[in-house]
């Protein structure tokens, strides 16, 4: 069992009192990018777990942006257990709302590490890692 945990970046590095070239920034976590990115980590999640439920983002925590030939995101957010089965495979998350509090309910704490290369098709995710919100084994992990 894998027992990792969750890599965050500390503060912004500053040279003469502005962020040093290359350097991770804080972004606004509410960006289209980051919301964009980190539902793609919830389809990603989804298709991974084992779980009879839905998961979608219900918490962005940070979100970094560094520029490094191409853009890369680095972004700590929160999945929740939805009340929409796995099995209607709806991709529209919007619609399945967030399990009420008690035995089903469950959230995880993700860490996503993106890339994304303007001159190149896609996006390259370097790593995804989740775990349950107690801290407890990872439950997703890849390094790409």
């Amino acid at each position: 069992m894998l027992n990792l945990s969750i890599r965050t970046l500390g503060s912004n590095p500053r040279h003469h009192g502005r962020p040093m070239p290359g350097s991770p920034y804080d972004i606004s976590k509410n960006s289209a990018a980051v919301q964009q990115a980190v539902l793609g980590a919830a389809h990603s999640f989804n298709s991974q777990s084992n779980d009879a439920f839905l998961f979608k983002p219900s918490a962005v925590l940070r979100a970094q942006r560094q520029v490094v030939r191409g853009i890369r995101y680095i972004v700590d957010f929160q999945i929740s257990r939805t009340v929409c089965p796995k099995r209607n495979r709806t991709s529209d998350l919007d619609r399945c709302h967030l399990q009420p509090p008690g035995r089903l309910a469950q959230t995880f704490r993700c860490h996503l590490e993106l890339w994304l290369i303007p001159w190149k098709p896609g996006r390259e995710t370097l790593e995804l890692q989740c775990r349950s919100h107690q801290q407890g084994p990872v439950l997703i992990q890849n390094r790409f």
